[in-house]
């Protein structure tokens, strides 16, 4: 297939790109390199630097997409709150425009790069697709505005359409041809910050509140490895049915609490990384884990790199290795 793949100089959309590329599609990333790099784009893949909502069109133009997988988004949760108009305008106008070219220019599939933040703070824990969405946050929200446009192109225009409902993302792709993995100009997701400790850029690492209702008093996430990940895309991918807009969540379908992943990177580093309590943060739910049966009913998808040493063990190797 050829592929369009947008925001794929990020951390998931680069992993993603290299894994297309290594099953033999042709690949056209779209960046405009606010938060991706350059470098991070895989050797085989075309790239093309501009806004999504700007260039998205020009390029599915071209004619000859059998498809477009769509990370390009901003994501930070706080700036989301401070700023909502960055998020309303780059994530769903743009994602609309990206929409508009998909349908003038007759693509037929589309994966889009959803989230767990669109569920909230749930009700059932391992949390089914079949959840309330109540985001507590306009990142979450505007994912879940782009996820309920895409069910009605689907349905009026014969999408075949998939949202890819993430959990926490983690690890690295490390392989002969491309080693990729997180680099955040801001860095908000635990094990990079941790990692940051061992690695001698920050002193401590805060864990925010020791008496949450869990086992060791430290919120509980549920941890994917972005290699995965990957696959669950080329999966719904070749899954995807015209009409029809399916939703998945990927996790592992396990948690580990914060202090869990602070000792597996002391383990991994060899460092023994101060942890220092701070207040609970507003709006965090104590557990979060996913349920992923459905993924693995109708796409045939489970994860193979579940432990979080395996998990941290790559982001180690990638941080190291900058």
């Amino acid at each position: 297939m050829k592929l369009l793949v947008t925001g794929g100089a990020g951390y998931v959309g680069s992993v993603c790109a290299a894994h297309l590329l290594g099953a033999g599609h042709e690949v056209v990333v779209l960046d405009d390199l606010s938060t991706g790099h350059r470098d991070a784009v895989p050797a085989g893949a075309e790239f093309v630097e501009g806004e999504l909502g700007a260039r998205s069109g020009e390029v599915l133009a071209r004619g000859g997409f059998d498809g477009v997988l769509h990370f390009a988004a901003r994501s930070l949760v706080g700036e989301s709150v401070e700023k909502p108009e960055k998020y309303w305008d780059g994530n769903v106008v743009a994602s609309f425009r990206l929409l508009e070219a998909v349908r003038e220019h007759g693509v037929g599939r589309l994966v889009f790069s959803s989230t767990a933040a669109t569920y909230g703070e749930p009700d059932e824990v391992p949390i089914p697709e079949t959840a309330p969405t109540r985001p507590t946050n306009p990142y979450g929200a505007s994912k879940l505005a782009i996820d309920h446009m895409i069910t009605s192109y689907a349905a009026a225009h014969g999408l075949a359409a998939t949202s890819l409902r993430y959990f926490n993302v983690a690890g690295a792709h490390l392989t002969a041809d491309a080693r990729l993995g997180e680099r955040h100009a801001v860095e908000t997701h635990l094990i990079p910050l941790v990692l940051q400790v061992a690695a001698g850029t920050r002193e401590s690492i805060s864990v925010y509140g020791d008496d949450w209702p869990t086992p060791d008093g430290s919120c509980v996430r549920d941890y994917i490895h972005v290699d995965d990940l990957a696959e669950a895309h080329l999966l719904a991918l070749t899954h995807a049915a015209g009409g029809r807009h399916d939703v998945y969540n990927l996790g592992s379908g396990q948690g580990f609490s914060v202090l869990e992943v602070v000792q597996a990177c002391r383990t991994v580093t060899g460092h023994p990384i101060p942890a220092v309590v701070a207040p609970r943060r507003a709006g965090d739910p104590a557990v979060l884990v996913a349920s992923s049966e459905q993924a693995a009913r109708r796409l045939g998808w489970k994860p193979s790199r579940t432990e979080i040493e395996t998990i941290v063990t790559d982001a180690w190797e990638f941080a190291r290795s900058r």
